[in-house]
C-alpha cells in the first residue's frame, strides 16, 4: 500500500449519466477523512474516439478508476490501459451482474442508460416533484389531501429540501411551516390519505442555522425572537405537543442529512401502506 497523500485523483468512466458511479464514490470516499478525491467524470462514453481522450486524461493524472461501461471492446481498452499505467481500475456494475446472473441463470441485455428509461416510474417522479414545489412552504395548503407525505415542522428544520428528495423517489409532497402566531391550514388536523410527520431539531442548531441565514442574507435582528434561544424552544415545544396531540411521528433532525431524514420517512411510509394494506 502506497503512502497516504492529502488528495488523489478519481476517475469515473460511464456510457450514462454517470449518477451511479458519482454515488457509489462519493459514498466509499466519504469513509476516509484524511484524503480528498479530486473527482474526473466522463458521461456517455459510447466510442472509441471518446475514450481516448478519457485514456489521455488517465495517463496525465493518474489515480483509481471505476467504470460502468457495457460495450466489452470499450471495457477491454481501459482495463488494458490500467494494467499498462499500474493503475487499478473496477467495474461497479460488473460485479452485481455477475451475482445476478449466477441466481437467476440467464444473461443481463445490455442496455446502456436502462434505469434512465422514460417509463411510469419516471412520469410518476415528474408529477411528484411539480406537487412538491407547487406545495412548498404552506402553498396551496387547501390540496393537502392529494399528498402522500406533509411535513410539519419551524423554521429551519430541513422541510424543503427534505421534500424535494422525497419528491425524486416519487413521493408526493407538501411541507407546513409552523410559525407562532399564524394559524394552521384549515383541515391540516383532519387529512386522513396523507402521512403526516413533524421535523424538529435542538434549540441550539435551529438558532445557529438561523443566525448564519439573517448573515446570508446581510440581515439585523439582534432582538428578534428569531434567533432567540429560548422562544426557539418555545416554537419547538408547540410543534412536539401539536405532533402528539394528533398522533403524528416525530424525527429529529439535529444530527440527521437530509437523506437519513428522508429515510426514516421513507420507512414511515412504507410501514403505514403495510399497515393500511392489511387493514
Amino acid at each position: 500500500m502506497s503512502k497516504p497523500t492529502s488528495f488523489f485523483h478519481l476517475h469515473l468512466v460511464s456510457d450514462s449519466t454517470g449518477e451511479t458511479l458519482i454515488t457509489v464514490a462519493r459514498a466509499a470516499t466519504a469513509q476516509y477523512t484524511q484524503v480528498s478525491a479530486v473527482e474526473h467524470v466522463y458521461p456517455a462514453v459510447r466510442t472509441n474516439k471518446q475514450l481516448d481522450h478519457v485514456l489521455a486524461e488517465i495517463e496525465q493524472e493518474p489515480g483509481v478508476i471505476l467504470y460502468t461501461l457495457l460495450d466489452a471492446a470499450l471495457i477491454d481498452r481501459l482495463e488494458a490501459t490500467c494494467r499498462d499505467l499500474g493503475l487499478p481500475c473496477l467495474s461497479i456494475l460488473g460485479p452485481v451482474l455477475r451475482l445476478f446472473e449466477s441466481h437467476l441463470g440467464a444473461e443481463a441485455t445490455p442496455k446502456v442508460g436502462a434505469q434512465h428509461a422514460l417509463d411510469a416510474e419516471y412520469f410518476k417522479r415528474i408529477d411528484a416533484l411539480n406537487y412538491t414545489m407547487m406545495h412548498d412552504d404552506g402553498q396551496m395548503a387547501d390540496d393537502l389531501e392529494r399528498a402522500e407525505v406533509v411535513l410539519v415542522g419551524v423554521s429551519r428544520t430541513s422541510k424543503t429540501p427534505t421534500s424535494i428528495y422525497l419528491a425524486n423517489r416519487g413521493v408526493k409532497t407538501a411541507n407546513i411551516p409552523l410559525v407562532p402566531g399564524v394559524p394552521l391550514p384549515p383541515g391540516l388536523e383532519d387529512l386522513k390519505k396523507p402521512l403526516v410527520v413533524g421535523l424538529f431539531a435542538s434549540p441550539e442548531r435551529i438558532v445557529a442555522i438561523r443566525q448564519n441565514r439573517l448573515l446570508g442574507l446581510k440581515a439585523h435582528q439582534e432582538d428578534d425572537q428569531y434567533i432567540d434561544q429560548e422562544a426557539v424552544s418555545e416554537e419547538i415545544t408547540y410543534s412536539r405537543r401539536l405532533c402528539a396531540r394528533n398522533g403524528w411521528p416525530l424525527i429529529d433532525v439535529t444530527r440527521r442529512s437530509i437523506e437519513e431524514t428522508a429515510a426514516a420517512v421513507m420507512a414511515l411510509l412504507a410501514e403505514r401502506r403495510r399497515q393500511l394494506g392489511s387493514e
